[in-house]
């Protein structure tokens, strides 16, 4: 759809009353995202051609959609599931099972697949994402329990990755490096595919034994290619997020090397069991036609993450990526500058809903994160991120982290719903910003 379709008429009755210096920001940032649309375009085509390809290969038939349940030993549905899934990604071998709760179990299910007592793991890409930070250090059952140590290579200068300072920081007892792909709850770059590629590289050049782990999560679909074609050795991510389309009700998949995802099934069930049961429980359809659908779901999301960087850009705010930046994950962060304007924008995208758009977000204490977390998730799909949200942990600088979207209608009339009500309290900067970013977006 191209933007000029969105003409000021239209976009003046979706907000009622909507300042004037609002709805000049929304029509120059469509404007200035469309291009950036067009990009979007050429990777979905070349996404949907690929996933396409992988069902066709693996010759799913109406009967693989059947479900399981109780052991669910012998599942055609769920193998081929798992045989559509390693071919998408290019992988030897896919663990892709509703019983894996959500991205952070997932990525777990790959670390503890791979640790061992006495091995260490290094992060290459400064401190993972809140949740996961329990499973490293001081929670039961995490890895620091199990006598696995971690480390962590701060990021340099320019919040990319230091090759040089993760090859030196490369022991005898390195085991796993991993590698988170997205910002999270940071105001990082989102790593390329090509970045992660260099840092397989790098490790590489240090010791071929070493296990690359990569955090997937927001990032499938944004790119031609997935972090297995750079040489990952095992990818994790979650079914809610980008390869679920929308559709995935819960979730979440391992792929990569045979024995490493025979290893992470083995943690899944039991040693002895591992990928043999897991009933599918109906899920098959539903996980098979949203991966189907996910690389033009993906697409809307980012073609409203692009018009989002240009709108609130062009009404003061700082965003990190902005407009004209490759984009390799969903998130679109907006910073905000204090509580209550995280608060309100969280509450205006929670309104703009089509669930529970009468409820309002409100800071609390979320298991695995340090800070209090606001959440808007008016979703299908419980917590699910390829739906359009918006949260942030309540810490400076206060930045929102919007993503998602079915479609990029949505994300347009959320942002203009949430910038409208900031707006209206006096808590953005001004209009008419220079475009493309706030001063502090990063280069």
């Amino acid at each position: 759809m191209n933007a000029e379709l969105y003409d000021a008429d239209v976009l003046a009755e979706l907000v009622p009353d909507l300042p004037g210096p609002v709805l000049a920001a929304a029509r120059a940032a469509l404007a200035e995202a469309e291009p950036w649309w067009r990009r979007v375009a050429s990777v979905v085509l070349q996404n949907q051609a690929r996933v396409l390809a992988a069902f066709q290969a693996a010759g799913v038939a109406e009967h693989h959609l059947a479900p399981s349940t109780g052991y669910g030993i012998g599942d055609p549905g769920r193998a081929k599931v798992e045989e559509v899934f390693a071919r998408v990604f290019g992988a030897e071998a896919a663990l892709v099972r509703p019983q894996i709760v959500s991205g952070t179990h997932a990525i777990t299910l790959g670390l503890f697949a791979v640790l061992r007592p006495g091995d260490e793991m290094i992060a290459a890409a400064g401190t993972p994402y809140d949740t996961l930070l329990p499973v490293l250090r001081g929670a039961p059952g995490s890895l620091a329990e199990w006598g696995v140590s971690y480390r962590e290579v701060p990021l340099a200068p320019d919040g990319r990755p230091d090759l040089e300072a993760l090859r030196r920081a490369i022991g005898p007892r390195t085991r796993a490096v991993f590698i988170q792909r997205s910002r999270g709850y940071a105001l990082r770059p989102s790593l390329t595919v090509a970045e992660i590629g260099r840092i397989v590289e790098t490790v590489r050049g240090v010791r071929e034994d070493i296990v690359c782990v990569v955090d997937n999560c927001y990032g499938e679909f944004c790119e031609t290619a997935e972090p297995t074609a750079a040489g990952a050795d095992l990818v994790c991510g979650s079914l809610i997020k980008n390869p679920g389309g929308g559709l995935a009700p819960t979730g979440g998949y391992v792929v990569g090397r045979a024995e490493l995802v025979e290893a992470a099934a083995a943690r899944l069930t039991a040693p002895g069991i591992g990928a043999e049961v897991g009933a599918s429980l109906g899920t098959t359809r539903l996980i098979l036609q949203g991966l189907f659908l996910a690389p033009h779901v993906v697409g809307e999301a980012l073609a409203g993450a692009h018009f989002a960087a240009a709108f609130f850009a062009r009404l003061g705010l700082n965003v990190r990526p902005r407009v004209d930046e490759p984009r390799t994950d969903l998130i679109q962060a907006v910073e905000l500058g204090s509580a209550e304007a995280l608060v309100a924008f969280c509450e205006a995208v929670q309104a703009a809903s089509p669930v529970d758009s009468g409820a309002r977000p409100r800071p609390e204490a979320m298991p695995g994160y340090d800070d209090p977390v606001v959440m808007a998730a008016g979703t299908f799909v419980q917590g699910a991120s390829i739906e359009l949200s918006a949260d942030g942990p309540l810490r400076p600088p206060y930045a929102a982290y919007f993503q998602g979207g079915l479609t990029r209608e949505h994300v347009v009339v959320a942002a203009l719903q949430a910038a409208a009500a900031l707006w209206r309290r006096g808590l953005i900067p001004a209009a008419g910003g220079h475009a493309g970013g706030g001063p502090g977006a990063r280069l």
